[in-house]
């Protein structure tokens, strides 16, 4: 794993300290001796990550990390505080302002590395959603950046896995104030109770006599269901070796015993708000593929994934020795309703006949907006005559019963052509089988309008 790594600290031989232990480790490191220089190497330069000291003259690193947060081109940057404060309330504090974790001076090296990596990990992700979600700009990925996580102040759902009854009280009573926690003592039980259920954070006690609370981990991060939900380990003090293995499995923090429920609150809360930006960076990416591939007047898949999905059913098709039909229909004197009534009123007409396609065609078949007031319907597994029989049935879908103008209530007779073709030994493309039914579509309308041509 390679990475820029951002080294900030006022005191000359701890920067080196750190830059010699993270270059051993082939990472990029770069170096700041106060907070402002800090900033404007982040805003200049891609940095994949962030340790940075508290005590600092001038800006210290509290007000550094707020500033990183705050600012949208910065605010993924992973920031961990490295200082020499060791007390609880210091620790609460770095994680309000927004640092994703706090190590105290001198610090263990593998805890370093391997911390270091697991939050790599976690902005590599991160980025990948991030990168997608920003090619669409309408899909408001700026508005996201500039609130953070978001929903910040709803309560999380927790699943605390803990073997002893006093500790998940304790627990229960510290997460109140910001999460509804379901505690289970069974780890089996509660690996079935995260695949089933909507939480934002799993924290597991290390606190089992006769199970290893890293299997679990691992099951957890194995299965589809669970593999992006925050873990948090709660570990002895001391068991460095549990909490390096923990962290190269994936689990996402960790916090030692005798847990302090600040800092417990405050972990909790960077996980859930991580979790919670995450899911709307996927969603951004899913609405952005979505919008990619379909026509956003009919709600009907576009020319795009057409072009892409009859590539998939004919050569599915060919090799399963199946049969493959693709209908084409335009609408007859389309240009009159615009002319005539205005484009409002053409826009209503192809939303209509776009639900009666929608409507009328098989649950297999794929209906797209090929492009104007052309459409297509691909019909896997269907022969000519079953393809003719569709086509017919639409056409009389669409004679039958007037268009209503949504504008002004009136109502248009409106019909439609149709051509439709079928894979045979000399269409050997999906080209040459749009092609045929499009000459097929040509011969319905030079021929009268209002019919169905099937290709020669």
């Amino acid at each position: 794993m390679t990475a820029r790594i951002l080294v900030v600290d006022d005191i000359p031989a701890n920067v080196k300290l750190l830059e010699a232990r993270l270059v051993a480790e082939y990472f990029d490191v770069l170096t700041a001796g106060d907070g402002y220089q800090a900033l404007a190497i982040c805003e200049r330069n891609q940095v994949d990550l962030v340790l940075l000291d508290i005590m600092m003259h001038g800006m210290d690193g509290f007000e550094v990390c707020e500033r990183l947060k705050a600012n949208p081109k910065t605010s993924h940057i992973p920031v961990v505080m490295v200082t020499a404060l060791d007390q609880s309330a210091d620790r609460v504090r770095g994680l309000k302002a927004g640092a994703d974790d706090f190590l105290t001076k001198p610090v263990n090296d593998l805890q370093l590395i391997s911390r270091v990596k697991s939050l790599l990990r976690l902005k590599t992700l991160s980025d990948e959603l991030r990168i997608r979600a920003e090619t669409a700009q309408t899909m408001g990925i700026d508005e996201l950046l500039r609130s953070g996580e978001g929903r910040s102040d709803e309560s999380g759902q927790v699943l605390l896995v803990d073997g002893r009854a006093n500790s998940q009280e304790r627990i229960i009573k510290a997460l109140k104030p910001i999460a509804d926690v379901s505690a289970i003592s069974d780890p089996q039980a509660a690996l079935f109770e995260a695949a089933e259920n909507p939480f934002e954070l799993v924290i597991v006690n290390a606190n089992f006599d006769d199970y290893d609370p890293l299997r679990l981990c691992s099951q957890l991060r194995s299965l589809e269901r669970t593999r992006f939900l925050p873990l948090l380990i709660i570990t002895e003090q001391g068991d460095d070796d549990m909490v390096i293995r923990a962290l190269e499995l994936g689990v996402n923090d960790y916090i030692v015993r005798p847990v302090d429920p600040n800092e417990l609150v405050a972990r909790s809360l960077t996980q859930m708000r991580r979790k919670r930006y995450n899911d709307r960076l996927r969603a951004s990416v899913k609405q952005t593929i979505e919008l990619a591939v379909t026509d956003p007047l009919t709600g009907l898949s576009n020319r795009r994934y057409l072009d892409n999905h009859l590539s998939t059913l004919f050569n599915r098709s060919m090799a399963r020795g199946r049969p493959l039909s693709v209908l084409i229909t335009d609408i007859d004197r389309f240009k009159q309703v615009n002319d005539t009534y205005g484009h409002d009123a053409g826009d209503d007409v192809l939303r209509e006949f776009a639900g009666r396609i929608r409507s009328t065609v098989r649950g297999a078949d794929l209906a797209c907006r090929y492009g104007g007031e052309e459409f297509v319907v691909v019909m896997p597994d269907t022969s000519p005559e079953v393809a003719a029989t569709v086509a017919e049935r639409l056409r009389s879908v669409v004679e039958s019963t007037p268009f209503v103008l949504k504008s002004s209530g009136q109502e248009l007779s409106v019909t439609a052509s149709f051509g439709i073709s079928s894979r045979i030994p000399s269409v050997i493309t999906p080209g040459q089988l749009m092609k045929q039914a499009d000459l097929a579509l040509y011969e319905a309308k030079t021929g009268g309008r209002n019919r169905v041509v099937a290709a020669a």
